[in-house]
């Protein structure tokens, strides 16, 4: 077989999925890991929703709270109740643009995704680096951060603040697609 039609062959299947210009990842996983004297907390959000503009490099996530699954219920109603207050703050979501993104490249791209971060009522600005993986057509980005619970106005009881990290590791990974309306 020629180079070129080899060439074409592979490239072009590649191509088509790039030619849109959105992808979404309709299962994202967000989890958080908080450490504690007593006993860790954590728990996992396999509901999270995300749109990547290729052509914009726009990143968008959104996520119900009350998504976020933990071991032991009486800590899914605290975090829910106390802390994240779900009836009033229901969601948390993140506008951001990944800097220098090329949706094309085969390899894994190290890159900086820059936005806002809204949780608890408060925005925050924040840069996060992540992984973005091309595979076989498929973009997978994966990546960790850390965020401070004061800063989003998460209010402690004084009696367990000893008990309770002020700063937690949130991990992500989505998995996307063409989207497709």
């Amino acid at each position: 077989m020629k180079p070129t039609i080899l060439f074409l062959l592979l490239v072009l299947p590649l191509s088509l999925v790039f030619a849109q210009s959105r992808l979404i990842a309709r299962q994202g996983q967000v989890s958080f890991f908080s450490y504690t004297s007593v006993e860790n907390i954590e728990a996992t959000n396999n509901q999270a929703f995300s749109l990547i503009d290729i052509d914009k490099e726009e990143i968008a996530i959104s996520m119900l709270m009350r998504a976020f699954v933990f071991k032991k219920a009486l800590m899914r109603e605290h975090f829910n109740e106390s802390y994240i207050e779900s009836d009033i703050f229901p969601k948390a979501s993140f506008e951001g643009k990944i800097i220098d993104f090329d949706a094309s490249l085969p390899q894994s791209q190290i890159k900086i995704i820059k936005g806002s971060i809204t949780l608890h009522g408060v925005t925050k600005e924040k840069e996060i680096k992540t992984t973005i993986e091309n595979k076989g057509g498929q973009i997978l980005l994966t990546g960790k951060f850390a965020m401070t619970v004061a800063d989003y106005k998460i209010k402690i009881p004084p009696i367990v603040a000893g008990n309770i990290a002020k700063t937690i590791e949130v991990t992500f990974r989505f998995q996307y697609a063409p989207y497709e309306k």
